[in-house]
């Protein structure tokens, strides 16, 4: 038997989930509860924001020494928005003392914190180095519901592809949990380690930068059906405008087809990508 209508929205406000990625310990999976300030990818830490999707993982083998006594806390994905400019979400660089990015040739680069917006849960990163092509944000037409997307990124890292991975799926709504207008609810699959990470609509342009998904289990739990591909991006609208704000002026592309294979659009999008550590 389900819960009561209001029972259920304040299950639903505790049962997202950030995308940023924490490091399994020795290499198994991390099966620990997000934390209410992010854990690892694509994060929510307020009433009615789904939870990070920022994951933690081991340091890459054979990658430089972090120096100074600092570890590999969490692990996200960002996408190259200018010359030098990587966008990501905030909670996968949330209180880190280094930021590191390793491009589609696979280079180690620094990166400082130059934008930072909690509300929208986005970052502006400033890369010491060339972090690859710049990708270009929709600008017309308007999205509409049913749309197709595709996602690329770092999932799980160290448990699954050490390489990125694409999903494909559809724009489900135009607004998210809660009715944030300020997100598209999305049904292709996300993991922790997907936060930050580009969504792409089928020309290959930016319609949005991926950041959390419903915790499943919880909802099963408490109402005793399981919610399927319910997931979360922060609409490219306010990436623009964020963007804007801190003196990046986007590139801007007409979506007027015909759509590409997802394959394609991974193609295209691939030396955009980039992997991001988190040290602390």
């Amino acid at each position: 038997m389900f819960r009561s209508l209001p029972i259920l929205l304040t299950l639903l406000a505790a049962a997202t989930t950030a995308l940023a990625q924490k490091p399994p310990p020795l290499g198994a999976p991390d099966t620990s509860s997000p934390r209410r300030s992010s854990p690892s990818g694509l994060r929510g830490s307020g009433l009615g924001k789904p939870p990070p999707l920022n994951a933690g993982a081991p340091p890459r083998p054979g990658g430089p020494s972090s120096g100074g006594g600092l570890r590999t806390a969490s692990t996200g994905t960002g996408f190259v928005v200018g010359p030098s400019r990587v966008l990501t979400n905030h909670h996968v660089i949330e209180d880190c003392r280094r930021v590191l990015v390793r491009n589609a040739e696979d280079q180690q680069l620094q990166a400082t914190v130059a934008a930072k917006d909690s509300r929208r849960d986005l970052a502006l990163l400033a890369i010491r180095g060339n972090p690859g092509p710049v990708l270009a944000f929709r600008d017309r037409p308007p999205i509409r519901r049913g749309d197709g997307v595709v996602t690329y990124g770092f999932p799980l890292s160290g448990l699954l592809s050490s390489g990125p991975t694409l999903t494909t799926g559809e724009i489900s709504a135009l607004a998210g949990l809660r009715d944030n207008q300020a997100n598209f609810q999305i049904s292709a699959p996300v993991q922790q380690g997907n936060s930050g990470g580009p969504l792409l609509d089928l020309s290959g342009n930016v319609v949005g930068v991926i950041v959390s998904k419903l915790a499943a289990m919880r909802i099963a739990q408490q109402t005793g059906d399981i919610p399927q591909n319910v997931n979360f991006a922060v609409k490219g609208t306010e990436a623009i405008d964020f963007l804007r704000r801190n003196g990046v002026q986007p590139r801007l592309a007409v979506s007027d087809g015909p759509d590409r294979r997802a394959s394609e659009v991974g193609e295209s999008v691939h030396p955009s990508t980039v992997f991001i550590q988190c040290q602390k």
